[in-house]
């Protein structure tokens, strides 16, 4: 059994009842689950035109929007991540000595062909075991 397991979700999808399963499978009774959302910052260029204030808001906004996805889930504790989503969910996973990551992954293109660009990051670079679903 797991004792800490980072399920990854973006905001935009919500929090997938397979991967909750999963995780509360896997963690066994005295487990952890961690909801991680990582907020992308705008390359320098866009942060030129952007004020600090709109950056802000967008980060207050995310954060909520996480907490709200997992205010119906009381054995799952909100996370929020600044960054590039494979390398800071690696990183972040190392950091808090996790043993497992959940991570999806969409229907991929030619650029990803087997893996969306951030599942595939994380398969290559996690420091435990992880979970693809698609």
């Amino acid at each position: 059994m797991h004792k800490k397991i980072i399920v990854s979700l973006a905001l935009d999808h919500g929090i997938s009842e397979e991967a909750l399963a999963m995780a509360r499978h896997l963690k066994g009774d005295d487990g952890e689950i961690l909801a991680v959302h990582v907020h992308e910052t705008p390359n320098s260029t866009v942060n030129a035109y952007v004020s600090e204030d709109v950056m802000k808001r967008a980060v207050d906004g995310a954060k909520q929007k996480l907490e709200d996805r997992v205010a119906d889930t009381p054995d799952v504790d909100p996370v929020l991540l600044h960054g590039n989503p494979g390398q800071s969910l690696t990183s972040y996973a190392q950091k808090i000595g996790a043993d497992c990551i959940i991570v999806g992954s969409h229907k991929p293109g030619l650029s990803d062909f087997f893996l969306g660009s951030t599942a595939s990051r994380v398969v290559r670079h996690a420091p435990c075991s992880v979970y693809v679903i698609r």
